[in-house]
């Protein structure tokens, strides 16, 4: 990477930015749905609250839990996480009416920031198809080297011209905010394994590799 490193303490504060705005939503929702209950005793409005908020505190768990281990320190106490846990927060955070994963790793316990490069990989690939589509992640290689690859195929997919040159860490720190800190926070994982990562178009579908 050319030009002034990113201090930790920016980095930190970026991604603590972007964890924050992503909760936002789902929280002020269950804050409205709260309100809701406490203003209307109308029967069907009630029902629709607890509904909404029923709703809304799965999708802060399912995103809290993908944070936790995306760009958390989540099972600090050992070097390895199982990839069958992150396939399950995978689904619980990605997958919808719309969007579907299909998971081909191998179930084995690999390196922690293989994992977490692995989840962040999944959030840029989600991110090319905002209508929905698949997501398919599949090995490259295998065993404690093993690559990642993950190809989003959906409607308009589309990559965002400042995703490519962030993934391969190209530049300075200039403009990071918490939108791009995501993209570049993957370069710096995939630095820490050994590894290069891209994106680029094949085809209608996009693909994100990690080797």
């Amino acid at each position: 990477m050319s030009g002034t490193p990113l201090e930790a303490l920016d980095l930190a504060a970026l991604l603590c930015s972007r964890v924050c705005h992503d909760l936002i939503s789902p929280v002020g929702a269950i804050v409205n749905g709260l309100e809701v209950l406490a203003e209307d005793k109308d029967a069907e409005t009630q029902a629709f609250a607890l509904e909404l908020i029923k709703k809304s505190a799965n999708t802060a768990s399912a995103k809290l839990q993908f944070c936790r281990i995306a760009f958390g320190a989540a099972g600090s106490a050992g070097s390895q996480i199982d990839t069958g846990d992150a396939e399950k927060i995978s689904r619980g955070f990605l997958e919808d009416e719309k969007t579907k994963l299909a998971w081909n790793l191998p179930r084995i316990l690999l390196a922690k920031n293989r994992v977490k490069l692995l989840l962040n990989m999944l959030l840029i690939a989600g991110q090319t198809i905002p209508r929905g589509g698949q997501l398919t992640v599949d090995p490259i290689g295998e065993g404690d080297t093993m690559g990642i690859k993950v190809t989003a195929a959906g409607a308009n997919a589309k990559i965002l011209a400042t995703v490519p040159p962030l993934l391969a860490g190209e530049g300075g720190p200039d403009g990071l905010d918490a939108h791009r800190i995501q993209p570049f926070y993957a370069h710096l994982l995939a630095q820490a394994c050994g590894l290069k990562a891209s994106i680029a178009m094949e085809g209608d579908a996009v693909v994100v590799i990690a080797q």
